[in-house]
């Protein structure tokens, strides 16, 4: 290299030490499989890193004016924790010179992450709402830079106006980012939507199951605003609510009219007829309640959990945000 020309760094493959690189303070992943972190650490020292890190140079001098030279990641960290598990000393690192700004370094570690689909719905939301909120990047800007549509963008950030438990029950995947949308439908109603929540992890509902519920939740709310319905048909509803433990609609007509249960599978069919049966057989038999109300509660408890099939080619289509 001449005389005083400066190194070029930029674009360059490097082998750097593995204790010299610090991790990204924008990265938006929180979660790291320690199991699938050891595989790849077993990988690496069988096979070394196959595809370099992307990092920052930053130098620094102390009052002797001696260089210290230390990188920052962009992306790779996966690569880099598993190196440290593999005692790697050396990994090769692509230093890139142009991506000094936080926005950027924030981007680039979105955007692997998203590639690699390892990011949660929460840290992506989390992400998102960084951009937005810090960087002042609109939600098209965003869909553009990570090659997804606004709705996409957009809908992941309303993740993070669910309750705190909520979003923790997402994190510990009880339930999944299908269920987030029917939760939202029901924000503007916390006490609604804290009840929905605990019969989403009891009753094991899956996300059409769950949709279809918020929905009808939310045309009683409706009813009962812009219907005439009597005070006692409302008593009468909570009532049989509370004995059947599911939803309950009685809807009268010039005939007499119906009364509607929810259920969602066989089981909890058969759990609510010999519930019934045992209110039916306490009126006329003390003794043959109790057998009805036994066969009840070994119903509910032999009951499978219900298999998740979650559709998600529609999971941001704005029209599922239409009541």
């Amino acid at each position: 290299m001449p005389e005083n020309q400066e190194p070029q760094y930029h674009g360059a493959i490097f082998w750097i030490e593995v204790d010299k690189i610090r991790p990204n303070p924008f990265q938006p992943r929180h979660e790291f499989d320690e199991d699938k972190l050891t595989a790849l650490a077993d990988s690496i020292r069988q096979y070394g890193v196959l595809q370099p890190l992307v990092v920052t140079r930053q130098e620094s001098f102390d009052e002797a004016g001696n260089m210290t030279v230390s990188y920052e990641l962009i992306a790779g960290e996966r690569r880099w924790r598993a190196s440290q598990i593999a005692g790697i000393r050396q990994i090769p690192a692509l230093i890139r010179e142009d991506e000094q700004s936080d926005k950027l370094k924030l981007e680039m570690a979105i955007i692997e992450n998203l590639q690699r689909e390892d990011l949660n719905p929460v840290d992506r939301a989390r992400a998102f709402a960084r951009l937005v909120d810090d960087f002042g990047l609109k939600h098209i800007d965003v869909a553009k830079r990570i090659g997804k549509s606004r709705e996409f963008v957009s809908n992941s950030i309303r993740i993070l106006a669910l309750p705190e438990t909520m979003i923790q029950a997402l994190l510990e995947r009880k339930i999944t980012e299908g269920h987030t949308r029917p939760l939202l439908m029901l924000t503007d109603r916390p006490a609604e939507q804290a009840t929905f929540f605990q019969e989403l992890l009891t009753k094991k509902i899956n996300v059409r199951q769950a949709e279809h519920l918020a929905r009808r939740i939310a045309y009683d709310r409706v009813r009962k605003k812009e219907y005439f319905v009597p005070p006692d048909i409302i008593e009468l509803e909570q009532k049989l609510s509370e004995q059947l433990g599911t939803r309950v609609r009685v809807e009268r007509n010039a005939l007499g009219g119906q009364v509607l249960i929810d259920f969602f599978t066989n089981d909890d069919l058969a759990g609510i007829l010999a519930l019934l049966a045992a209110k039916r057989a306490q009126a006329e038999n003390p003794e043959a309640a109790a057998a009805a109300e036994q066969t009840a509660l070994e119903a509910e408890a032999a009951a499978p959990p219900v298999a998740e099939e979650v559709d998600d080619s529609d999971l941001y289509n704005i029209n599922n945000f239409t009541i």
